[in-house]
C-alpha cells in the first residue's frame, strides 16, 4: 500500500504554507485514501485551539482542519517532542491526533513512498 505523507513545519500565518498544504490534504483525500499527515517542528502551531489570525490581518484557515474526519483523512500525528519544547503539551488542539515522539514519526515517515513539507 503506498502511502502519501503531508509534514505540517511552518507556523500558521507568517507563510501560506500552511494553508496550502491543507489545500493540497483536501484536493488528495478526493483521489486517495492512503494520506498521512504530520506536524513537527512549529508545524504543531497548526492546530492549536482559539488562534485569533485577524488580529494579525490573516485569514482563518485553522477551523478547516475539522474537514479532516470529514474526507477520511485519519492517520494525524503531531509531534509530543514540539509540543513540549514550544510548551504547548497540554494546550487544546483543533483536531483529535495521535501525540507521538520525533522517533516513532521518523519511523512512520519512512513507510510513506512520497512526502510533501509544507
Amino acid at each position: 500500500m503506498k502511502k502519501l505523507g503531508f509534514v505540517f513545519s511552518s507556523a500558521p500565518h507568517g507563510s501560506a504554507s500552511g494553508r496550502e498544504g491543507l489545500d493540497a490534504v483536501l484536493a488528495t483525500s478526493n483521489y486517495s485514501e492512503d494520506l498521512v499527515l504530520f506536524f513537527v517542528g512549529d508545524g504543531v502551531m497548526q492546530l492549536l485551539a482559539d488562534q485569533k489570525p485577524s488580529d494579525v490581518l490573516s485569514r482563518d484557515y485553522i477551523s478547516t482542519f475539522k474537514m479532516l474526519s470529514l474526507c477520511d483523512v485519519e492517520e494525524i500525528y503531531v509531534c509530543a517532542d514540539s509540543l513540549a519544547d514550544r510548551g504547548l503539551s497540554e494546550h487544546p488542539l483543533v483536531i483529535e491526533v495521535e501525540k507521538s515522539s520525533s522517533t516513532d514519526i521518523a519511523a512512520s515517515l519512512g513507510r510513506c513512498t512520497k512526502v510533501l513539507q509544507f
